[in-house]
């Protein structure tokens, strides 16, 4: 009993120096998930926007061009750098960036996001389509 001191302050360092990587970690993202693009796009070097404007801002361009689509009937896009694209998910955005498992679904589980684009839009062909609970 007279080793109570020095056993309890033993046993605060062993747990605190055992759940070090939980508290150190708490709040840190990891790291982001790397992207592999297409040929293509590795070709094209550009986006219709810059690139990081697109990963923050894409779903809105999607909506917008939705909105604009459908309720409008316009399908002409022009880029602030005044280039016009096609308003289209399918042969804008999916003719570059084909490959929905390496690029698409990365961001999204690791974000935990399930956009709802393939709900109306065909998964590209010999990709899966594997949702979230």
């Amino acid at each position: 009993m007279y080793n109570s001191v020095k056993i309890i302050i033993g046993l605060i360092i062993f747990v605190g120096l055992m759940a070090y990587p939980i508290w150190s970690s708490i709040g840190k993202p990891g790291p982001a998930p790397e992207l592999v693009l297409t040929e293509k796009a590795k070709q094209a070097k550009v986006c219709i926007e810059a690139t990081p404007w697109m990963k923050e801002s894409h779903m809105q361009l999607l909506d917008n061009w939705r909105n604009k689509v459908v309720r409008e009937k316009n399908r002409l896009y022009t880029n602030a750098q005044g280039q016009a694209y096609n308003m289209s998910l399918t042969n804008t955005c999916l003719d570059c960036h084909s490959n929905k498992d390496t690029f698409c679904d990365r961001c999204h589980n690791y974000t935990s996001v399930r956009p709802y684009c393939w709900d109306c839009h065909n998964v590209p062909k010999g990709k899966s389509d594997e949702r979230r609970p």
